[in-house]
C-alpha cells in the first residue's frame, strides 16, 4: 500500500512539473510576441518620419534625386516586409544605408542646421532608433531564454510533445549591427545661401555615426515601458 502511494506521489509530482513547464512555454511565447509587437511599433514610427524628413532635405537639395528615390524604395521594402524577424532585419539593412546617404547629403547644406523642422525630425528619429535598439535587445533576450528551454532537458521533452519550436532572433545585418540613428555633425560657420554649388568651399565630409544602442536588459528584466519577462528556469 505504501508503494502505491509512493508511485501516485511521483506521478502527481511529474504531472505538476509538466503542467508548470508547459505553462512557462506558453507565457514565454506570448512574451516574445509582445516584444516583437513593440519592435514593429517603433519601426512603423520611424517609417512615418521619413517622408517629412525627405521633403525637408529636398527643399535644399532637390537635385539629389537618386538619393531620395533610394530612400523611398528601401523604406517601402522595409515597411512591406511583414514576414519573419529575419526577413524584416534583412530589409532594414538597405534602408539604414540609404538613410545614411540622406544625412550625408544634408551635411553639405549648412542652412539645414537653422531649419527647426529638420532638427526636430532628426532628433525624433534618433530617439526612435534608441527605442528600436532597446526593444530589439529585449526581444532577443526573451528569444534566447525560450530557445534555451526548447533545447535543454527536461523542458525539451515538453517542447517536443507540444511542438514548441525555437524562435528567430531579430539581428540587424552585421555591417550596421551596432548602429543606431545616423548622427550628423554639422560643420560650424556661416551658411551659404547658394548651397555647395557656386558658394564658398564645401564643408568637411560628413561625420556620420550610427550611434551606440543601450545595454541589453538582463534576463527577466524588461526595459522601460515593456512587460516583464518570465522568470528563468525549466
Amino acid at each position: 500500500m505504501i508503494a502505491v502511494w509512493i508511485v501516485l506521489g511521483i506521478v502527481v509530482i511529474v504531472a505538476i512539473g509538466l503542467i508548470v513547464s508547459y505553462n512557462r512555454f506558453v507565457s514565454q511565447r506570448q512574451m516574445i510576441n509582445d516584444a516583437w509587437a513593440n519592435i514593429d511599433t517603433e519601426l512603423r514610427r520611424r517609417y512615418d518620419l521619413i517622408p517629412n524628413l525627405v521633403e525637408t532635405v529636398k527643399g535644399y537639395a532637390a537635385h539629389e534625386r537618386e538619393v531620395f528615390e533610394e530612400v523611398a524604395r528601401t523604406r517601402s521594402m522595409a515597411a512591406g516586409a511583414t514576414g519573419t524577424p529575419a526577413q524584416q532585419a534583412a530589409a532594414e539593412g538597405p534602408f539604414m544605408a540609404a538613410l545614411g546617404k540622406l544625412f550625408a547629403v544634408a551635411e553639405n547644406y549648412p542652412q539645414l542646421k537653422a531649419n527647426e523642422n529638420f532638427l526636430a525630425l532628426q532628433s525624433e528619429l534618433s530617439n526612435t532608433e534608441d527605442r528600436i535598439q532597446t526593444s530589439r535587445r529585449f526581444y532577443n533576450a526573451n528569444v534566447r531564454e525560450f530557445n534555451r528551454r526548447v533545447q535543454a532537458f527536461p523542458s525539451s521533452v515538453i517542447a517536443g510533445m507540444f511542438h514548441f519550436q525555437a524562435a528567430e532572433f531579430f539581428e540587424i545585418p552585421e555591417s550596421i549591427r551596432d548602429a543606431g540613428a545616423p548622427q550628423v555633425s554639422f560643420a560650424t560657420g556661416p551658411a551659404s545661401p547658394d548651397g555647395p554649388a557656386g558658394g564658398p568651399t564645401a564643408p568637411p565630409a560628413p561625420e556620420v555615426s550610427m550611434g551606440s544602442a543601450p545595454e541589453a536588459p538582463a534576463a527577466g528584466e524588461a526595459p522601460p515601458g515593456r512587460p516583464d519577462e518570465p522568470a528563468s528556469g525549466s
